[in-house]
């Protein structure tokens, strides 16, 4: 029987020679992954079912990153108990202040995930492996606190829709203009419970971390994963940061989709996601003036150096318009070392920003950018549900790291083109 990707990692993981659509499995974790918010509930079942230990000290994992550096005693005290905890179990991958960063970000870059891994988390965005080959969903704290006990969890095989893409992208253009499109033309419950398959001469034109933005937007079209497929740029990245073989899994030819979309990315314009869903979209050229009050540049979708380095392009030597907040945030330390070295630190805090450590932050409306009722803010962050970063009378435009530092210099939404 023919299989998609996703359906061959699962059946591999699963001990089966085959699966479908509907049937369900129990499944083999390479990976158990919480943070400082949804670990501590995993805690906490883990404790009640009576479990002495975890099923691997090596495969779980434990990212502060929310909340953290800690913003109130709430959050401190959430972030002791995970700590405490991975210190009593011996959890080798525990990443603290100073150490970690956002934690689909760090992950990767830590070679902690490689094509053909299965890996589950307890936040909604671990879907973003998927840019590497990797099946990898958001599942609840109770999964996770099974997960990290006997290293397996149930899975419905999903079907799948297949994304063709082709042509090449146009400067200023990157994966989260591409995922944006997407959500616009399918909708946020278009791929509901479904598998976004992606591939095509196209990805030649996107870097990892174009894939790892849209893998990680795959939620937002309600998918149950994103995942590409493999290629020389997804084992050169996983051979330059783990020492873990990739196995690659790659679509039967006769695979069944529920549908084949294509995608011309040279056709792709920037494109901005407007209150209160990722679906509802706008290229920038559409826009007619729409005033801001903040924006911000980092999370698990565009907190990647090579989103800092577009935004840096056109920021500097500029200034941020008056009437804007510009917050920065490398998604993890290595990105934040990197940013120093080569400048880019520099040439946003001269153009009028503030760059924090590495932090969820904002992105749910937790600190370092809260919006006032009223209050308007461009982020290249996943999400821009009402009050997602705050007030439920602010709006918040999702959009590239490009367009977002071009509206920061404008005080309004901007295109990149206007600024340089």
């Amino acid at each position: 029987m023919s299989m998609t990707m996703t359906q061959k990692i699962l059946a591999a993981h699963a001990g089966l020679e085959k699966v479908e659509a509907g049937q369900l499995i129990l499944v083999n974790l390479d990976r158990v992954l919480g943070n400082d918010i949804t670990s501590p509930v995993a805690i906490r079942e883990f404790n009640k079912f009576g479990f002495d230990g975890v099923y691997d000290k090596e495969k779980v994992t434990m990212v502060m990153d929310h909340f953290a550096p800690n913003k109130d005693i709430k959050a401190a005290v959430q972030c002791k108990m995970c700590r405490d905890f991975c210190n009593e179990k011996e959890i080798t991958h525990f990443y603290d202040v100073g150490r970690m960063g956002i934690e689909h970000a760090l992950l990767p870059e830590k070679g902690l995930v490689v094509a053909g891994d299965v890996v589950i988390g307890a936040d909604s965005h671990t879907c973003t492996y998927g840019a590497l080959g990797a099946f990898s969903t958001g599942v609840g704290s109770t999964d996770m606190a099974c997960g990290m006990a006997i290293g397996k969890a149930w899975f419905k095989v999903p079907s799948a829709i297949k994304f063709v893409l082709k042509g090449k992208l146009n400067k200023y253009i990157s994966g989260k203009d591409v995922i944006l499109h997407i959500i616009g033309k399918i909708g946020v419950d278009g791929a509901l419970y479904k598998s976004m398959e992606f591939c095509g001469e196209g990805l030649k034109s996107l870097t990892i971390y174009d894939r790892l933005t849209m893998a990680n937007m795959a939620i937002e079209a309600g998918a149950k994963n994103g995942i590409f497929e493999v290629d020389e740029q997804t084992l050169a990245y996983i051979k330059e940061h783990s020492d873990r073989e990739a196995v690659i899994y790659k679509a039967d030819e006769d695979a069944v989709y529920d549908e084949v979309i294509e995608i011309d990315l040279s056709e792709i314009k920037s494109t901005v996601a407007f209150p209160h869903l990722p679906e509802n979209t706008h290229t920038t050229d559409e826009i007619e003036e729409i005033v801001i009050d903040q924006v911000v540049i980092g999370s698990c979708t565009n907190g990647h150096y090579k989103d800092l380095e577009e935004a840096a392009e056109i920021i500097k030597g500029k200034k941020v318009a008056g009437n804007v907040r510009a917050i920065i945030i490398p998604a993890t330390q290595d990105i934040y070392l990197k940013a120093v070295e080569n400048g880019l630190v520099k040439a946003f805090v001269e153009a009028g920003c503030v760059v924090s450590t590495p932090t969820c932050g904002p992105c749910l409306g937790g600190y370092m950018g809260i919006l006032a009722k009223g209050e308007r803010a461009v982020a290249t962050t996943n999400r821009n549900f009402v009050g997602r970063m705050g007030d439920v009378e602010s709006e918040v435009y999702l959009a590239s790291p490009a367009v977002a530092a071009a509206s920061a210099i404008m005080g309004r939404i901007a295109d990149p083109k206007e600024v340089m």
